[in-house]
């Protein structure tokens, strides 16, 4: 194809959509492009080194593999893994679509809160049929901020259900530095709550995606853990 050497790749690349990290074989990473920065934030550079190598195809060449990845609001359903050589390897993973618009945010379902408040209730409510022994880590300077208390209080209980069988809880609530999320055009602080245990019920996951979505909240779900980033909305 005449010219083709000479076309600049990496321009294409980095206004890709879909996250593209290239790693020497010392998992140092070589190129990433623009929406590889952004999945970044969510997710360790080691984490992403070992996808690749799980998925790498058995010989030289690429591989494309379905499969359900979660990093907080941002939702994949496959990876392509490819080398040529035993010094570099790349993983591309695919953005699953959503499946409907989100509305606007409705101002009038969210209350200035006291989010301890909530909480305490929620693990109250969890002690009284679970013997559980919990251990809580709380920033106690967070400040009241708007929230939708119905449905929040709702997703915490259905989150303490999944825990319903653990012997230990270790229950985090605190700020996350330098994280924000965009909602309306606008960005606000993250708030991030934390449930981990050796081990969960999943029967609820989709109910709390679904709720957690309608809120603006993200989510992280996986083997041991329940994380909520919840929006620090104060205006």
């Amino acid at each position: 194809m005449p010219g083709f050497e000479s076309t600049d790749l990496t321009f294409f690349l980095d206004h890709d959509t879909s996250p593209f990290v290239l790693f020497d074989r010392h998992s140092s990473i070589v190129y990433l492009n623009d929406a590889a920065e952004i999945l970044l934030a969510y997710v360790e550079k080691r984490e992403l080194f070992d996808l690749a190598l799980s998925y790498a195809p058995n010989d030289f060449g690429a591989r494309t593999t379905p499969i359900e990845l979660h990093y907080r609001q941002l939702n994949f359903y496959a990876v392509t893994v490819a080398y040529h050589d035993e010094e570099h390897i790349g993983i591309r993973l695919y953005y699953r679509p959503r499946t409907r618009a989100l509305q606007p945010v409705d101002p009038s379902r969210f209350k200035t809160t006291n989010i301890h408040t909530i909480l305490e209730a929620a693990i109250a409510l969890f002690a009284m049929q679970n013997p559980a022994k919990l251990d809580l880590l709380t920033d106690a300077d967070l400040p009241e901020f708007k929230l939708d208390q119905n449905g929040f209080s709702k997703l915490l209980r259905r989150a303490f259900h999944l825990f319903r069988a653990s012997s230990d809880l270790h229950i985090s609530l605190k700020m996350a530095i330098g994280e924000s999320i965009l909602i309306d055009h606008k960005r606000h602080p993250i708030i991030r709550f934390t449930i981990t245990a050796n081990g969960r019920y999943n029967d609820e996951d989709r109910s709390i995606k679904s709720l957690a979505t309608e809120m603006r909240i993200g989510t992280l779900l996986d083997e041991h853990r329940i994380q909520l980033d919840i929006p620090f909305i104060q205006e």
